[in-house]
Parts: structure tokens; sequence; C-alpha cells
């Protein structure tokens, strides 16, 4: 693997990991061979450095992450001291090994003024807290003040705005009022010719926008987290004062601009999509974004739609019917899209398999796909891949496999412990993560969940590296741009 060496970097929680390729894969259609192989040797890494009875899993979160006990050595939370004043998670899980974790914990609160309100323990007078909770907890829901895998709930739980930046109170000590946290989707397309599709109400700090143009709007927060050492640099040289803001806002999407003195090119990173349990599933989401993203490119389609739609996390989507470039055109042409009186008729609603797999007058981003591989050389071992990754997509989307979310319900609805009552116990905690780590390992196969075949193993890297360049020694093998950032 000397070509594609592993890269591990440390992540929030002390048992988090986060570990990436050394490198960007080649642009060859053929590397896609390697993906997932380079994902099982780094989960084999990690487990090189365990001990007998421990396994890593790739899980959004702990089931029983919040609960009392739930860290290994025992540690209780301490709800008015320390960086998070959780009622739920203790301090001493958070990395220890780098300040940067507890000051932006510590941070968020402090510059909110309170502490991140996300919804109401039966009995939060029991531990302890200063009744501050008491106070943001709302009848029927359930309060949480620290970090979930779920969308809406992990924005809330790093959500800095004062009373005046959420429009509770009249702006006095802040500038303007936001509309969402710092974690969230994004508000704005980067051409000017989709501007109408953005928010309306999008907020600049205008004292910068002369310099900065749009991008005014990334720098209406604070930064949260400072070093003293990094203070005083030479922006002209450094950005380390751009990337304190750009790293510390989490949205959807994120535009990244090269680092300075690096051959590195600008990246897009898309972020939405949650980890799976398995290395097959991790490998076949990231490949079908990037194939996704080169037919938009050679088929210059216009999949844009009003942000205000893409906001919305809801089971029926807004999508755009009309994606040619052609459409497009005609669209601009006659000035619809600055006029903004053809918006609502250039998009419907869908659901996720009418989007994934077509249907009617939509053709689907699969059979899109394979159009453009169609078209292309690609070797056989190489469309064999492709092909599994996307038929586990297609299937997850019209319902045929269950997504893991679905399979973790039904594994624990389904669990003779389960008293209906929502509480996920030690014993049916331990049973869901037994049957996670042997599914991970490809000890068990789980129907319903995974298709049939089989995936690579971490033996297969040399494998898949030697066919891969044996390809790539073809003449003229097709180059579709260097896949960076595959993770």
């Amino acid at each position: 693997m000397g070509d594609h060496p592993t890269t591990w970097r440390p992540e929030y929680a002390a048992y988090m990991v986060e570990g990436t390729p050394g490198k960007p894969y080649g642009g060859h259609l053929a590397h896609f061979n390697v993906v997932e192989a380079n994902m099982r040797l780094r989960r084999q890494e990690i487990q090189n450095l365990l001990g007998e009875n421990e396994v890593p899993i790739s899980l959004t979160t702990f089931p029983r992450a919040g609960c009392p006990s739930f860290t290994t050595p025992e540690m209780s939370p301490t709800p008015t001291e320390g960086a998070s004043h959780s009622l739920f998670f203790p301090d001493g899980a958070i990395f220890p090994g780098h300040p940067r974790f507890k000051t932006l914990t510590r941070n968020i609160r402090q510059r909110r003024k309170a502490k991140p309100a996300i919804n109401i323990p039966k009995d939060y007078s029991r531990l302890g807290d200063d009744g501050e909770s008491a106070q943001a907890a709302k009848p029927d829901h359930i309060y949480m003040d620290y970090n979930d895998n779920r969308w809406t709930v992990i924005a809330q739980s790093v959500d800095d705005r004062t009373k005046e930046e959420l429009g509770l109170e009249p702006l006095k000590e802040n500038k303007f009022r936001i509309n969402k946290s710092r974690y969230d989707s994004i508000d704005s397309y980067l051409s000017g010719v989709f501007c109408p599709y953005g928010l309306k109400n999008l907020v600049l700090d205008n004292d910068i926008k002369t310099t900065l143009m749009d991008a005014a709007h990334l720098f209406i927060r604070d930064p949260i987290s400072l070093f003293s050492e990094k203070l005083n640099q030479n922006d002209e040289e450094d950005t380390d004062h751009f990337e304190n803001i750009q790293s510390t806002n989490w949205q959807t999407m994120r535009f990244k601009p090269p680092p300075p003195n690096s051959n590195i090119g600008w990246r897009v990173e898309f972020r939405p999509m949650e980890v799976q349990l398995t290395d097959f599933e991790n490998a076949a989401y990231t490949v079908f974004i990037v194939l996704l993203t080169r037919v938009i490119l050679t088929y210059q389609l216009n999949f844009v739609i009003p942000i205000c739609k893409n906001i919305k996390i809801i089971k029926m989507s807004s999508f755009s019917k009309d994606c040619t470039p052609e459409e497009m055109t005609k669209c601009i042409s006659v000035g619809r899209c600055h006029k903004c009186d053809c918006i609502d008729d250039e998009y419907s609603m869908m659901n996720i398999d009418k989007i994934i797999n077509g249907k009617d007058n939509f053709p689907g981003l699969i059979p899109l796909i394979q159009m453009y591989l169609d078209s292309l050389e690609v070797d056989v071992d190489t469309r064999c891949t492709i092909q599994q990754y996307l038929s586990l997509i297609s299937k997850r989307a019209s319902g045929e496999l269950m997504t893991t979310a679905r399979w973790i319900r039904e594994f624990v609805t389904n669990h003779p412990e389960y008293k209906n009552d929502s509480v996920v116990s030690d014993r049916i905690n331990y049973d869901l993560l037994k049957r996670c780590a042997d599914i991970s390992t490809g000890k068990l196969e789980c129907n319903g969940l995974l298709p049939s075949f089989s995936s690579k193993t971490t033996d297969d890297v040399p494998k898949a590296l030697s066919k891969t360049e044996v390809y790539l020694n073809k003449k003229n093998p097709h180059t579709y741009g260097q896949v960076n950032g595959v993770e």
C-alpha cells in the first residue's frame, strides 16, 4: 500500500478516530477498485491496535451515548462545571489530546450565553442541574444538550447563536439575526446564474462585502476557537484565519480553496452522507457521489432547485424535472431565471426511489450513471465493482434493501428485552453492537440490509492495485479527473 498510505487523526469523542487515504486516488475509473480495499485496510489497522474483545465499528453514534455509565472507565457528567456543563455527556469522553475540541464546546456555550437546548428529561432534577435545563426543555419533547447523529439534532448541539441572533430579543450587542446554526444545510449557490434559487433573506456582513462579495455570508459568525500563537500571521502567505471560520461552519457542502504553497486543487466536499456499517457500503456511496459529479459535468446537467426546498429534510424530496443543458439555456435566454417567475415549474416532488432509479419523465440518477459508463472504455473488473455499488444504492432507494437506520429500529423493536418504552437497555445495546461488528467484519450476512454478493477484502488490496496498473498501461485510458478527497 505504498501508493495509498493511510492517515489518522483524532476526532471529537475520545472513542472516535478518523481515517483517510494519505493522498487522493488516481484519475482513472480503474481506481474505483481500490477504494473499498483501502477502507478495509484502515479498519484492519485499527483492529491490530485493539484488545482481544475490542472491535472498531463504523456507526454514527453509540446507542447508549448520554445514558448513565455509557463509558468505560465509567465517567459522570458535570452539569455545573467543565467545558460542556452537560447533563448527559461527561467531559472526560471528549478527546483530551487536542485543545480544539473542549475549546469549541466551551466557546459555543459561552458565546450563546446558555447551553445548547435540544429540546425533557423525565426527571432532570435528580441530575443536579442548575435550573437552566428545566427552563430550556419543552413539554412533549425529549430534551438533550449534547451530540446525536441526526442532522437537525447535531445542528442544535453546536448552535452558538445568542437570543438576539435567534430573533428572540432586539439586536443590541449583536449585528445580525442569523437564520440557521453554523452546522446546517447550505444557503446559496456559487454561480451567479442561480442567484434566484438561493435564500432571499441571505445575511451578509456589508462591511466585508466589498472585499469578499457574497462570500461575506461566511463571516457573519465569530470564530469559536483561536490559538494565541496563531493570532499574528501574514495573511498573504497563511490561511489560518480563513480556515478558522471555514472549518467551524459545518454545512452540507463545503467549497475548499487549496492550501498555500500546495499542488492540491480546488475541492468540493460532500458532507450530508452518514457512515455505514461496512466498507462495502461506504465505498458504494463514495463511488456513487464521484460518478454523479462526472455525469453532471459530462452532460452539463442542471439539478439546481431553490435552496429553501433543499433545507427541509423530508420524505418526499423536491428535484429538478428539466435537467438538460438545452432546457437550462432556454430558461436563461428568455430571462425566466432572473425574473424568478418559472422556478416553481422547474421542480416537482419526488420520492427517493424516483430520484435514484427514475420514473415517468425523469431518467433517474443511476440510469444516467449507467449511460455515462456505457460511453466509456471500462474494464470488466471495474464495471463489476461499480455495478455492485450501484445495485446497493438502487435497492436501498426502492426499499428492497433496508437502510441502516431502519435495520437498527427493527432490531431494537424485535429484541425480546425491548418493552416498547424507547429504552435501549445494556443487553439490547450489547446484542446490537455485536451484530453490527459481525456484519462489519463479514462474519455474518445480513439479508435485507446488504446484497448477497461478497465485496473486496483487505487481501484484495495488492490485487486491486495490480489490476489498476494493468488497466492504466493500456493505450489511451480514459481519465475523468482526479478523485480528490475520496474517503
